[in-house]
């Protein structure tokens, strides 16, 4: 499971760049925000022989880094640390800030050694070693939705689009793939492009997207899901980063604006046989039986799964008719309408898009349930039931579970997942997000107030 870190890289990264002045050790929890240390240069040998330890508590925390004491993982075990160990070849220099610095991914252990059960990368590791045991390897490439956002708020203190560094005013309308917008910021993206270049980010392409400073980038296809899903991840610090050093923030929230696109996290996933082959090739244009039962299987655990994809309240607001934000288990062949679109190209490049996750969900434990997926499917020969042909949204009415607690009780319910992944990961999981929810309910927004308080 873990690959021994050769501390040569650290050697070799420091006499590279003898300017770096601190070294941030990241780590994701379960909401797939980074939590760790930083360490001077001088550390950087000892992190690479015996690691570092941090409390197994922080993948029981909500997004504001607080415990869930009832997840377990707190108390009971007197808060105890883990051994945290170096994910080989993630040592990159940290690009935008002023003082020249550094960043490394960690990993948890358990104190009996091997994976610390809680860690999504861990999780996510497992299934692949699930699948490379039928001989199945998967190929995956990830594509980020993300605002660009003024920090000076609107006056009712919501968000609002940046202003052009070139012409001052805001974006407005619907341009999508319009090349002004990726103009007007032309010195932000090519620093974002320089940093994912110094970062080793296989960066494909970046796009305007749907709505006043929307943008999507795409990362290459790569067949390692481990690195995918890091690259990811390191990918929205990125563009946290550069945003924040041009003066803007950037939010990967699914859905910061009411009448505006959502953002999405889309994956695109083949999966090869022991000879490197696809085997959702076919030179029929449908594509390979194990495509469409992989298929079929993304579909049986699609809903158990959708607390994963869609981590939040605020994620459920980008299931809409119309939105580009499926609705219901279908699919079907360069559809945008559909949850798991096939789209056009060479036999050897047959995938599928899976369309569901929003762009604030966890990559490592999205990615796990993709696969987990695909390999129900594909191992127990699923039928996908008819392609989709035309608008989803009229054909198929909505069946994903729409509100945050129904999605928790299907994953609670789920017989699928647990098969795949560690049982007692999403018991912590769900007992985190039902402590935000509650912690969500109690709060009184803004909108309530204005629409009932003086009205009733």
């Amino acid at each position: 499971m873990f690959v021994a870190a050769d501390p040569r890289e650290a050697e070799a990264f420091l006499a590279a760049h003898p300017e770096t002045e601190t070294v941030d050790l990241l780590i994701a929890d379960l909401n797939g925000i980074f939590r760790g240390k930083q360490v001077a240069p001088a550390g950087l040998g000892e992190v690479f022989a015996g690691g570092v330890r941090l409390p197994g508590s922080i993948f029981s925390g909500d997004v504001t880094g607080a415990s869930v004491a009832e997840a377990g993982l707190v108390w009971e075990i007197g808060d105890a640390d883990q051994a945290c160990v170096v994910v080989p070849g993630s040592l990159a220099p940290v690009p935008w800030r002023k003082a020249p610095g550094a960043q490394l991914l960690m990993t948890m252990e358990g104190q009996a050694g091997g994976p610390y059960f809680a860690d999504p990368r861990q999780a996510l590791a497992g299934v692949v070693e699930t699948l490379a045991r039928d001989g199945l390897h998967p190929v995956v490439a990830f594509e980020l939705e993300f605002y660009l956002l003024d920090r000076q708020t609107a006056p009712d203190g919501g968000p609002r689009p940046p202003r052009s560094p070139r012409t001052g005013r805001r974006q407005r309308g619907v341009q999508v793939y319009g090349m002004a917008e990726l103009d007007e910021f032309e010195d932000l993206f090519r620093d974002l492009a320089a940093g994912a270049e110094a970062q080793g980010l296989p960066i494909d392409m970046t796009i305007a997207e749907y709505a006043p400073g929307q943008y999507e980038t795409n990362l290459h296809h790569g067949a390692d899901p481990l690195r995918a899903a890091d690259q990811a991840l390191l990918l929205k610090r990125l563009v946290r980063g550069v945003a924040q050093a041009h003066g803007y923030d950037a939010t990967f929230l699914s859905k910061p604006f009411a009448d505006q696109a959502g953002n999405g996290m889309h994956l695109h996933v083949s999966l090869c046989d022991e000879a490197g082959s696809n085997i959702f090739a076919s030179e029929a244009k449908e594509g390979s039986a194990a495509l469409r039962h992989g298929i079929g299987g993304l579909g049986a655990t699609m809903v158990e799964s959708m607390a994963i994809f869609a981590a939040n309240p605020n994620a459920f607001r980008r299931f809409q008719a119309g939105s580009y934000a499926p609705l219901s288990p279908s699919w079907g062949y360069d559809n945008r309408t559909v949850a798991f679109r096939i789209p056009f190209g060479p036999s050897e490049s047959r995938r599928v898009e899976h369309r569901l996750s929003g762009a604030d969900a966890n990559p490592y434990l999205v990615l796990a349930a993709i696969l987990a997926g695909l390999h129900h499917g594909i191992v127990r020969k699923i039928d996908p039931g008819e392609r989709t042909v035309g608008n989803a949204y009229e054909q198929h009415g909505t069946t994903v579970p729409t509100r945050w607690e129904d999605a928790l009780d299907a994953l609670a319910d789920g017989e699928i997942l647990p098969r795949y992944i560690d049982p007692d990961l999403l018991r912590v999981y769900r007992t985190t997000k039902e402590s935000e929810r509650r912690s969500f309910l109690r709060e009184v927004p803004p909108a309530e107030r204005a629409l009932f308080l003086r009205a009733v």
